[in-house]
C-alpha cells in the first residue's frame, strides 16, 4: 500500500513538472526561384482575385534579370547575364534566344527609336552602357565617370526624351576578388543625343547618398525618379529637373518588411502606381505611396509590364521566369519599362 502511494506521488510529480517550451520551427529558407505556379489575391483596380501567377520558365542555366516588354507588344525580353544572351518569350509563353554575345547584358531599355539599351558587365574590367540591338547601330553610350571605370551598372530606364538614368552599386564580390577599383554607389544621368549633337552627354552622378542603390523607374509623366535601396526601409523619390539633375529626396513608401524585403526591380502603371520587387513577390503601391497589397512570388528579381496592351506583368527570380495578368496597364507613352 505504501509503495503504491509512493508511486502515485512520483508520477504526480512528473507530471507536473515544467515542460521546457517547443521552439518554433525554423522559417523555410528564402528562395529567388519560382517553384511552382500561384495565385494572386485581388488588389482593386491591379490584378484580380485569383489571377495565375504562373512560371513560364524555372530552369534557366543562370541567374536572369532585365525584364522589358518589347515595344511592338508581341512577349518580354530578359537576359541570361552569365551566358551572355538575351531571350525573347513571346505572348503564346514560348522561349527564344533573341540575342548572343552580349557581354553580360544585366539590364534593358528601349530608347525612342526603338533601339535596345544595355548595362554590359563582362568583362568587368569593360563595365559600360551600349547599344546591342539592332546590329547596324551597335555603340558604346558611356564606359566611365569622369575617366573612372564604373563598378557595376545595374538597373537603368529611359526617359521619354532618349535619356538614360542607371544605378550603380559598386563592384560585386567576384568584381572585388579579381581586383576591379572600389567606386562609390551612385545613379548616373547620361543627356540624349540633341539638336547639334550627335553622341550622348558624359555620365553626370545625379545620386550620390543612397547606400544601395538597385531599382529605378520614372513616372508615367517622367518628373519623378523613384530609387530602390537594397538595404533600406523605404523607396526613394526624386524630382527631375529639366536637365535631367535631380532634387528634393523624400521617402515615398515604406516596405512592409523594411530593409529585410531587399527590393530590387521596380515598374510602373500607367496610373501611377509602383510596383516593386521584393522576398514574396511584388508589393504594390499607390501614387502616393500607400500600400495596395502583394502579387505573391519569388525573391527579389526584375519586373515589367508586356503584351499587346501592356497588361501582363513579367516576373524574374533567381533562374525562373513568371507572368500575371493585369487589369492595371503599363506605362502607354513609354517603350518597354
Amino acid at each position: 500500500m505504501m509503495r503504491t502511494a509512493a508511486l502515485g506521488i512520483a508520477v504526480l510529480l512528473v507530471s507536473s513538472a515544467v515542460v521546457p517550451a517547443q521552439q518554433p520551427a525554423p522559417a523555410a529558407p528564402r528562395s529567388r526561384i519560382a517553384a511552382s505556379d500561384l495565385t494572386a489575391t485581388a488588389i482593386p483596380g491591379v490584378v484580380a482575385a485569383g489571377a495565375p501567377v504562373k512560371v513560364l520558365k524555372r530552369d534557366f542555366e543562370v541567374a536572369i534579370n532585365g525584364a522589358i516588354g518589347v515595344p511592338d507588344g508581341s512577349g518580354v525580353l530578359v537576359t541570361e547575364i552569365l551566358r551572355n544572351r538575351v531571350w525573347k518569350f513571346n505572348n503564346d509563353d514560348r522561349g527564344t534566344i533573341f540575342l548572343e554575345n552580349t557581354d553580360g547584358a544585366l539590364c534593358l531599355g528601349f530608347d525612342p527609336s526603338g533601339r535596345l539599351i544595355a548595362n554590359q558587365t563582362v568583362p568587368a574590367s569593360r563595365n559600360r552602357l551600349a547599344i546591342i540591338d539592332p546590329k547596324d547601330r551597335l555603340a558604346v553610350i558611356a564606359d566611365n565617370f569622369e575617366g573612372r571605370p564604373f563598378g557595376r551598372p545595374n538597373d537603368l530606364i529611359v526617359a521619354a526624351d532618349g535619356g538614360i538614368y542607371f544605378t550603380d552599386p559598386g563592384p560585386n564580390e567576384g568584381q572585388a576578388r579579381a581586383g576591379h577599383p572600389k567606386t562609390e554607389p551612385a545613379v548616373y544621368y547620361i543627356s540624349a543625343p540633341g539638336t547639334g549633337r550627335a553622341e550622348w552627354g558624359p555620365a553626370a552622378k545625379v545620386i550620390a547618398d543612397v547606400p544601395d542603390p538597385n531599382g529605378l523607374v520614372l513616372s508615367p509623366d517622367g518628373k519623378i525618379l523613384y530609387v530602390a535601396d537594397t538595404s533600406n526601409d523605404y523607396v526613394s523619390a526624386f524630382d527631375v529637373q529639366t536637365n535631367g539633375m535631380l532634387r528634393n529626396k523624400r521617402n515615398f513608401a515604406r516596405l512592409s518588411e523594411g530593409a529585410k524585403a531587399e527590393p530590387d526591380g521596380m515598374t510602373i502603371d500607367n496610373a501611377g502606381r509602383l510596383y516593386v520587387s521584393v522576398w514574396g513577390g511584388v508589393e504594390v503601391f499607390d501614387a502616393k505611396g500607400q500600400r495596395l497589397g502583394l502579387i505573391p512570388g519569388s525573391g527579389p528579381g526584375n519586373l515589367a509590364f508586356g503584351g499587346p496592351e501592356k497588361k501582363i506583368l513579367y516576373i524574374t527570380g533567381g533562374t525562373s521566369l513568371s507572368k500575371v495578368p493585369m487589369i492595371a496597364q503599363g506605362v502607354q507613352s513609354r517603350k518597354g519599362k
